[in-house]
């Protein structure tokens, strides 16, 4: 059977902050998992952004 509980794991959404910050129409976004006990803090990576075609950071939104 499977558990119950309520495990350490949460999808998170990841967003491109340069096409936010652009104004272009548009948004990139990921949806990943973080371990929620390792680390609390907002997740930060770079991530590719297929509208502007280039690595760009992606931050986490709520």
């Amino acid at each position: 059977m499977a558990k119950k509980t309520k495990g350490n794991r949460v999808q998170v959404v990841l967003e491109c902050t340069e096409m936010k910050n652009s104004g272009l129409p548009g948004t990139s976004r990921y949806v990943t998992t973080k371990n929620r006990k390792n680390s609390p803090e907002r997740l930060e990576l770079k991530k590719y952004n297929p509208i502007l075609k280039k690595m760009t950071l992606h931050k986490e939104i709520k």
